[in-house]
């Protein structure tokens, strides 16, 4: 039944009228007509399938406008913090990243969504229920228990690598008689590198735009700490940052891990990638990483989930359709092993949601929207455009099974191995640790510092901002 209900909904989005269930929402919004609600988002996949295809379904339920602006992701943060910060209430909803929620709880931003709608049972829809969601819906959650944001969109990031070259038989032969092994995915970060190395010299071998590797290493964006800590640290067992979750310290002389010996092999090692990788790299976020694999530019890459469809299956954006192959991060021995039991994790899980801002000026149209996309009736067709699952039962929807095969069970792997996956530390102080340490990740990256001295210099500007806002003793 819940297939065809799905199925159902999609039809009538496609056909441009109402769902059958639009009784609540012309109730709802009644004396709401004509208001228009104003959201801000990065332009992403998830975010434009709101914009062109949610958004103009629910203003023709309920006669409330949307005006939803898509941009850049710094522009999107600047500009909703702005608008939170001075309460000028331009903005009726933001997208909220997993990692940035701690700090907007405690700076007191957003609206408790579980408070309004008790305190308005008339906007409560019939179909919105947050135990259909998955347990990504708790990272939205203040140490109440009550929900502040409405998850939007949630994937891991993976490892993707060229399924075409990786089974090709010249290859896999070339690949053995230098190296004494079989080609297959990576399971550690030495065997990384040297793939990383073999399709290098094959794409020169070749005459190929082909490098071994992407590395988001924007030297100037946050991107590229982001892909290291968040990432990278991870799969070599360094945890939270490298920042001590009950002492907040960074430095291994006051007990954190951030310049660690540990932490700076992994610099090393990520940094080092940087020589098989396109020359593009340097100047990479998650959005050119995305667009170096889909050229055909890598033979292997951490990308984050909500481009592997459209990777895997849109030849209008890539040129690797069908040949993309989906698996987990390499890591070093014993890490699976702590992501397994649950000490640890192997890579970042994100995602966000939607909240309402204390300043805005239409919480009741806001929450209604809200209410609108976190429907299981409309999840289906949002994952197939952004690899995006925040529904249980989209994983067994027909069409998210049918997708699955075409990109090598990403979907499953998400559904089966997302528990060895976590987002970001519960951190109020996230963007101000991400900025003390900031500088010196990109002056290792542009080779101004070597990754040991980046690393020290890095864990004391934390140190050193962490006491100054007070964290530290």
């Amino acid at each position: 039944m819940r297939t065809w209900v799905a199925a159902a909904f999609t039809a009538t989005l496609l056909a441009g009228t109402a769902p059958a269930f639009a009784d609540f929402w012309s109730d709802a919004s009644k004396d709401l007509q004509g208001v228009t609600i104003r959201g801000i988002s990065e332009s992403t996949p998830p975010s434009n399938y709101v914009k062109d295809v949610l958004a103009p379904a629910f203003s023709k339920a309920t006669g409330i406008k949307v005006e939803f602006e898509g941009t850049s992701w710094d522009q999107m943060y600047d500009k909703a913090i702005k608008d939170m910060e001075a309460n000028t209430g331009i903005y009726d909803f933001v997208y909220i990243e997993q990692d940035i929620i701690y700090s907007y709880l405690a700076r007191k931003f957003l609206v408790d969504l579980t408070e309004y709608m008790d305190k308005n049972p008339s906007l409560k829809a019939p179909t919105f229920d947050t135990t259909h969601f998955t347990t990504f819906i708790d990272n939205f959650k203040g140490a109440n228990g009550d929900l502040y944001g409405v998850p939007m969109e949630a994937f891991i990031k993976v490892y993707l690598y060229r399924k075409d070259l990786f089974d090709d038989p010249k290859v896999q032969a070339a690949y053995k008689a230098k190296y004494g092994k079989d080609l297959a995915p990576a399971k550690n970060h030495a065997d990384y590198t040297q793939i990383a190395e073999f399709f290098t010299e094959y794409g020169k071998q070749n005459d190929l735009q082909l490098w071994g590797t992407t590395v988001q290493a924007a030297s100037g964006h946050p991107a590229s700490v982001y892909e290291f800590v968040e990432s990278v640290l991870p799969t070599y067992g360094v945890y939270n940052w490298g920042i001590d979750p009950k002492t907040y310290v960074a430095s291994v002389d006051k007990g954190g891990k951030m310049n660690s010996d540990t932490a700076k092999k992994a610099l090393a090692w990520w940094i080092g990638n940087l020589k098989y990788a396109p020359p593009e790299s340097t100047s990479s976020t998650w959005d050119e990483v995305a667009a170096t694999f889909a050229a055909g530019r890598a033979a292997q890459g951490l990308v984050y989930g909500e481009n592997a469809a459209w990777i895997a299956t849109n030849p209008e954006k890539s040129t690797v359709v069908g040949k993309v192959g989906v698996a987990l991060p390499p890591v070093e021995p014993g890490v699976m092993e702590e992501a397994e039991s649950g000490v640890g994790y192997i890579g970042y899980y994100d995602g966000g949601a939607f909240g309402i801002p204390h300043s805005s000026k239409n919480k009741s149209a806001a929450l209604l929207f809200l209410e609108y996309i976190g429907q299981d009736e409309v999840q289906a067709d949002w994952a197939l455009a952004g690899s995006r699952i925040t529904h249980t039962a989209t994983y067994d929807d027909p069409k998210i099974i049918a997708q699955d095969k075409k990109v090598d069970g990403y979907y499953t792997l998400m559904k089966e191995q997302g528990k060895l996956f976590r987002g970001a530390p519960p951190y109020p102080f996230h963007n101000q640790a991400r900025e003390a340490m900031a500088p010196f990740i990109y002056q290792a990256i542009t080779g101004e510092l070597p990754p040991d001295e980046a690393l020290d210099k890095a864990a004391a500007a934390v140190d050193a901002e962490l006491k100054t806002l007070g964290y530290q003793k």
